[in-house]
């Protein structure tokens, strides 16, 4: 199943900027690298679109892709991701605006 989700703030500039709208696939396998919707443990509650670094503990290491901001597993530790993102449908690909 995919679900729609809307980027809050700059942990993930330059890949993904604060309003931006992507679509997270539930089901999606995750490996390193993969951009992913997570919920921290020690945060119940709060989703978070991070980077997966590596799989830890059960869950994933997660990292924001803007060294500036570090409210990710530097700060939060190991987290249960929900699903990948796979598009981001708004602002429009550039392919898709003429």
């Amino acid at each position: 199943m995919f679900l729609p989700v809307l980027v809050h703030g700059p942990s993930m500039v330059p890949t993904l900027r604060h309003g931006d709208a992507v679509l997270v696939w539930e089901r999606a396998r995750i490996r390193p690298g993969d951009v992913v919707v997570g919920e921290f443990r020690t945060r119940p509650g709060l989703l978070v679109i991070k980077r997966a670094v590596r799989a830890e503990d059960g869950g994933w290491w997660l990292e924001g892709d803007n060294p500036l901001v570090t409210d990710d597993s530097r700060a939060f530790g190991v987290a249960d991701v929900r699903g990948r993102v796979t598009f981001r449908y708004w602002p429009a690909p550039a392919f898709f605006r003429r």
